[in-house]
């Protein structure tokens, strides 16, 4: 193995930070970036400003050995990682301008010899893109730098171990580029490093979350036949799955994150004739969400009709899934927000928030204490096994009282 490279991690989120500080943990020097200063402030104090498990006492110890420290600002470095949002825009077209803006800031430190690699998710032909970039700006370094793609794949409240164990696609612009990427991945993963092109690992990752999504708009789609069959749904499923060939997912409010919820559009946008099945389950999951608020306010229609008030509404769980803090794209914050522009009083409740700037978080037992309706979002662990009072009207969208 090589001797250890300089690091320069583009992106502190959810992420660039435990990818940083377990690369740091193998001894190697890692210059963390972000644009956020309080970001940046917050990790060289040796602490974290996400919520995943054993993340924190990680970062302490990495910062304390000084193989860590984070920055406004990248520096001069063998190895460069980008891991920023690539969120979209308008009609569901990619925004690169995260990325793009990234390689921006790193082309003026780029000496001969580097290795760029993006993580991001991202359209196919990013990874082209950027070299292309980079060359217009840096002429001189044609064919002396390297660039790979190699996405994550990990699972949020286990992402330390999954980085390190799961297997990786790595796809360079060139041959080359996709052997010093796998010798560069080989200082922190154990798990199989599988060599492939830029283009193939691009779309490797597009497609392995359009195949998840599918297979929940399949789970969500059942939710809402057996609703009107009067079936339940959890116990239907739990009996399909013992066919030895079959494992259909539980539903759920909708489908959230930044990865599920945004990657296959990145499909759709290159491939629209193509993408039909991919599209569909998309607007399957986005219907789910829209379908849970129809039953949410049909419930406070009969509970007004029978009870001659208003109700008192307790949201339970806002995260886009279970037991993590992570709100970007979450159907179930989504039905939150929709129903705090109504007159009827919400209780917002997420045990794995601290505090929200846009709301009052309420604690579970209290807001079950004075809920009318309880609608559960978000099958958080701290909502299994509530003992709830019969005079309470009570929305499962997600399996907690089957569970």
């Amino acid at each position: 193995m090589e001797n250890k490279p300089s690091v320069v991690m583009m992106g502190l989120g959810y992420i660039g930070l435990p990818t940083a500080a377990l690369i740091a943990s193998r001894g190697l020097k890692v210059t963390g970036v972000d644009i956020r200063q309080g970001v940046v402030d917050t990790i060289n104090k040796g602490q974290i400003h996400i919520v995943e498990p054993d993340l924190e006492g990680l970062v302490h110890k990495v910062v304390k050995d000084k193989n860590l420290c984070a920055s406004t600002k990248p520096v001069s470095s063998d190895v460069y990682l980008v891991a920023v949002p690539t969120p979209f825009k308008g009609d569901h077209e990619p925004d690169l301008s995260y990325i793009m803006s990234a390689t921006k800031n790193i082309i003026p430190t780029l000496k001969k010899g580097a290795l760029v690699i993006l993580e991001s998710t991202s359209p196919v032909g990013t990874t082209k893109r950027m070299e292309q970039f980079i060359y217009k700006e840096r002429p001189e370094l044609k064919g002396h730098i390297f660039l790979a793609y190699c996405p994550e794949r990990v699972l949020p409240g286990n992402i330390l171990y999954e980085l390190k164990h799961n297997d990786r696609a790595i796809g360079g612009v060139d041959e080359i580029s996709t052997i010093k990427a796998i010798n560069f991945y080989k200082h922190f993963v154990v798990g199989t490093l599988h060599p492939t092109n830029a283009k193939t690992a691009e779309m490797v990752k597009l497609v392995e979350n359009a195949s998840r999504d599918n297979q929940i708009a399949f789970a969500n789609e059942l939710s809402i036949i057996c609703d009107k069959a009067e079936i339940n749904v959890w116990d239907m499923i739990a009996l399909a799955n013992k066919h030895p060939r079959v494992h259909i997912l539980n539903p759920g409010t909708g489908v959230g994150g930044h990865c599920i919820a945004v990657d296959p559009w990145f499909i759709v946008s290159e491939f629209p004739e193509e993408s039909l099945l991919i599209k569909k389950s998309r607007e399957t999951n986005k219907f789910k969400t829209e379908w849970v608020l129809e039953k949410i306010k049909n419930k406070v229609l009969t509970f007004k009709v029978e009870q001659f008030k208003d109700p008192v509404i307790a949201c339970m769980g806002l995260a886009f899934k279970p037991d993590i803090d992570d709100l970007r794209e979450s159907p179930a914050l989504y039905v939150t927000e929709t129903l705090e522009k109504t007159d009827y009083t919400i209780l917002a409740v997420e045990p794995n928030l601290t505090s929200d700037p846009n709301r009052v978080l309420v604690e579970t037992s209290e807001a079950i204490k004075q809920a009318d309706i309880i609608v559960f979002l978000v099958s958080h662990s701290d909502f299994k096994d509530l003992k709830l009072d019969n005079t309470k009207q009570v929305l499962d969208f997600c399996g907690v009282l089957n569970s």
